[in-house]
C-alpha cells in the first residue's frame, strides 16, 4: 500500500511539472506575465519584447533573449503542423492553391470569353464562368460579380485603371493575373463580403503611394463582414496608405468570430503605411512573404485575432508585428523563422492557430529576391 501511494505521489508531481511548464510556442513570459516561465523538455523561452517571451525548439527550460527588433535574424526552428520548408527558395509551387481557400474552381477550366472594354467585362460578369481581360481597361467603376467566376489577365500587362470588384454574398470566385491600381474614390480595389472561397493570386494591386489624402482610396483588398475560407498568393502590393483589412469594425465581433480566415502566402508589400494585413477576430497564417518600408504598422492582430507569421522578411517596418495597436482589445501572434532588419515587434500574447492543411514554405533569406522576380503578373 505504501509503494502504491509512493508510486501515485511520483506520478501526480511530474504532472504537476509537466502542467507548469509552457507548451511549445506558447507564451513563457514577459511583463505582467504570470503563467509558467520554463518550457516542456526540448524548448526554451526566448524573448521577443519586454511584453512577451515564447517557447521555441532549443534547449530544455530556462529563459533566453530575444531581440525587440532592432533588427538580426529570428530563427525559432521549426515548422507547424502540415508544413514543410525548403533548403532553398524556390520550393513552393507558384501555381498552386493551398491553404483556406483550397477548393476554390471559380468559373472553372474552360477557354471563356476575352473581353477588352468595361462593356464587354460588365456584360460578362453578369453570366459568370471564366472572364479573360485583355488590356488595361480605364474607368470601368466598382463592378459586383457572381458565384462561380475565374476573371484573369491576359499577359502581363492586363487589367483595371480606376476599376474595382466587390464580392458580396457571393462563393467559389478567382481572381488572377491582374494588374489593378487606383480605386474609385473611396471604394476598395478588391472588397470582399460575406462570401467564401475566394483565391487572390498573382495579381499588383496599387495606388498612387503614400500621398494626399489618405482616405481617398480605401483598401488594396478588403475581407469584411464574415468573409472566409480565402487564399491571397504571390501578389504584389505597393504603394498605398491602407493595404489589406480583415474586420471592418470593433463592433462586429458577432458576425465575424469563427470566420474571416485567411491565407496570405507569398507576397510582397513595398510602400504601404499600414494594414499589412490588419486582423480583427479572424485567424490569419501568413508565411513566405517580404515586407519593405512600412513606416507605420505591419501585420496588426486586433480583438482577439489569432495570427501565424512565419518564413518572412522585414526590412524598415515599423510595427512589423503588432497585436496591442488600434483597438480596445488585444490581438494574439504567434512568430517564428523570421528575419528582421530595422523592424521592431510587439506580441503581447501568443497565438493558437495551428494550420490545419498541408503547404510548403520558402525561406526568410531569400523570399524577398524570388517574391521580386516571382510574384505579381505574367509569373505562372
Amino acid at each position: 500500500m505504501m509503494l502504491t501511494s509512493q508510486i501515485v505521489t511520483v506520478v501526480l508531481a511530474f504532472a504537476a511539472t509537466a502542467y507548469s511548464q509552457a507548451q511549445p510556442w506558447a507564451q513563457c513570459g514577459g511583463s505582467g506575465w504570470s503563467g509558467p516561465t520554463t518550457c516542456v523538455s526540448g524548448w526554451t523561452c526566448s524573448a521577443s519584447n519586454e511584453w512577451y517571451s515564447q517557447c521555441v525548439q532549443g534547449s530544455s527550460g530556462g529563459s533566453g533573449s530575444g531581440n525587440s527588433g532592432g533588427g538580426g535574424e529570428n530563427n525559432n526552428g521549426g515548422g507547424s503542423s502540415g508544413g514543410s520548408v525548403g533548403n532553398s527558395c524556390g520550393s513552393a509551387s507558384v501555381d498552386q492553391l493551398v491553404g483556406f481557400g483550397a477548393g476554390t474552381t471559380g468559373g472553372g477550366s474552360g477557354a471563356g470569353t476575352t473581353v477588352t472594354s468595361c462593356s464587354a467585362l460588365q456584360s460578362a460578369i453578369s453570366k459568370g464562368g471564366v472572364i479573360n481581360i485583355s488590356g488595361t481597361l480605364s474607368g470601368c467603376g466598382s463592378m459586383r460579380l457572381v458565384s462561380g467566376t475565374t476573371i484573369k489577365g491576359v499577359g502581363s500587362n492586363s487589367g483595371l485603371v480606376g476599376g474595382g470588384f466587390r464580392l458580396i454574398k457571393i462563393s467559389n470566385v478567382i481572381i488572377r493575373n491582374l494588374q489593378m491600381r487606383q480605386a474609385p474614390a473611396g471604394a476598395d480595389l478588391i472588397d470582399i463580403e460575406e462570401s467564401t472561397k475566394i483565391w487572390i493570386d498573382h495579381n499588383e494591386l496599387s495606388n498612387d503611394g503614400i500621398v494626399g489624402d489618405k482616405d481617398y482610396y480605401d483598401g488594396l483588398l478588403d475581407l469584411k463582414r464574415a468573409a472566409d475560407q480565402v487564399t491571397v498568393s504571390w501578389n504584389t502590393f505597393k504603394d498605398h496608405w491602407k493595404g489589406s483589412l480583415i474586420g471592418h469594425s470593433d463592433s462586429n465581433g458577432s458576425q465575424d468570430r469563427g470566420k474571416l480566415r485567411v491565407t496570405y502566402h507569398h507576397n510582397y508589400w513595398s510602400n504601404v503605411n499600414s494594414r499589412t494585413p490588419s486582423v480583427r477576430f479572424g485567424t490569419a497564417h501568413i508565411y513566405s512573404s517580404c515586407y519593405e518600408d512600412i513606416p507605420a504598422s505591419g501585420i496588426n492582430s486586433r480583438m482577439g485575432a489569432q495570427v501565424l507569421v512565419e518564413h518572412s522578411s522585414f526590412t524598415n517596418v515599423k510595427k512589423a508585428i503588432v497585436t496591442n495597436l488600434d483597438s480596445s482589445e488585444d490581438g494574439f501572434a504567434t512568430e517564428r523563422n523570421n528575419v528582421f532588419s530595422n523592424s521592431d515587434r510587439t506580441i503581447t500574447g501568443a497565438s493558437s492557430f495551428s494550420p490545419p492543411y498541408a503547404y510548403t514554405a520558402d525561406p526568410a533569406n531569400c523570399i524577398c529576391s524570388l517574391l521580386k522576380s516571382q510574384a505579381g503578373t505574367g509569373n505562372f
